[in-house]
């Protein structure tokens, strides 16, 4: 079994407000000895490949208004010299104020989009041009889409407070009770959840856990588990992670290869959503997000399908893959 996942092309971004604030020493100190320690290792990372002499002192003394600095940005690219990008965005600002570094890995990343490229206006496109991608059954297990969203107002996990936490909770889980007919269901508060209702999502495969090495080092699971939670549709094909890595993460699943069905229910989900809760979007950049590498429409679909013969040669595989832009997970 093969999960084949394409890749997103499409970036990112924002509103921007006066930086009043310099970096402190201590924070100078670290990153000093950290972008010493971390130039010394054979990293293969975008944040290796991008982060320059001339760009880190240019940017070492930056902040911005919610008070980031290029630690923020780096630190877990620093602390992990095995990760494939190396840096996150601690709030909405550090695209812009930390362009000179974002830019070049998005670019990279996303396959060409340049600083001077403009994201295409919101658009879902004709979702009815999708169809069933495997009306036999025979190869696809089961379809997966799913999005990634910012709430305005409110920066990313490294810099929210407890309060704000709790306060983004409230609002999702408050709009999400409003969701009716196939979306309707329920949320699921990490904070005080019964061992019960914990196993229960386990089994259904939808409980997430405390952030990877990759988000711990970015500082991004602060209070944990305060202001989390999980909310899935009566049918569970519709679900929606609060604060995991993205303040929202929203994903249509469902057995079998109905493309169509699956992004038809993400779309009519996302809009019904965004009516109540606006979302973070530039219109140069797109939605905005924590990763760089998740930006722009932010939309990723997957695959579960079964291919024994090619799947017993995992080099031919990939080679394949590669050439569709998709990965093999």
């Amino acid at each position: 079994m093969v999960l084949l996942k394409q890749l997103g092309r499409n970036p990112i971004l924002l509103i921007f407000r006066n930086i009043t604030k310099m970096v402190d020493q201590a924070t100078l100190d670290k990153l000093e000895a950290g972008f010493a320690k971390f130039q010394a290792t054979e990293s293969k990372s975008l944040l290796k490949k991008y982060l320059t002499k001339e760009i880190f002192d240019a940017l070492k003394v930056k902040k911005t208004s919610f008070g980031s600095s290029l630690l923020d940005v780096v630190q877990s690219g620093f602390e992990n010299p095995d990760s494939g990008v190396g840096i996150y965005a601690p709030d909405a600002e550090a695209y812009i104020v930390f362009a000179d570094l974002f830019d070049p890995i998005i670019e990279d990343y996303h396959k060409g989009f340049k600083k001077t490229d403009k994201h295409p206006p919101k658009n879902w496109g004709d979702v009815d041009s999708f169809a069933n991608l495997d009306p036999n059954g025979e190869f696809v297990i089961s379809t997966r889409v799913r999005c990634g969203r910012s709430l305005q107002g409110y920066p990313f996990n490294p810099c929210l407070t407890e309060a704000q936490y709790k306060e983004m909770e409230e609002k999702v889980s408050s709009t999400l009770s409003g969701l009716e007919g196939e979306l309707k269901g329920q949320f699921y508060p990490l904070t005080g959840m019964t061992k019960e209702v914990q196993q229960k999502l386990i089994d259904d495969h939808f409980l997430f856990k405390e952030g990877d090495r990759f988000l711990q080092a970015a500082n991004a699971c602060r209070f944990w588990p305060t202001g989390r939670g999980i909310y899935h549709n009566d049918n569970k094909t519709f679900l929606v992670w609060c604060n995991e890595e993205d303040h929202l993460r929203l994903i249509s699943m469902q057995m079998g290869g109905d493309l169509g069905q699956v992004y038809r229910r993400l779309v009519s989900a996302v809009n019904d959503i965004e009516k109540r809760l606006p979302f973070s979007h530039d219109d140069r950049l797109g939605f905005l997000t924590f990763c760089p590498t998740n930006l722009g429409t932010t939309v990723r679909a997957s695959v579960h399908i079964k291919l024994p013969k090619l799947a017993a040669d995992l080099s031919k595989l990939e080679e394949i893959a590669g050439r569709y832009n998709l990965q093999v997970r």
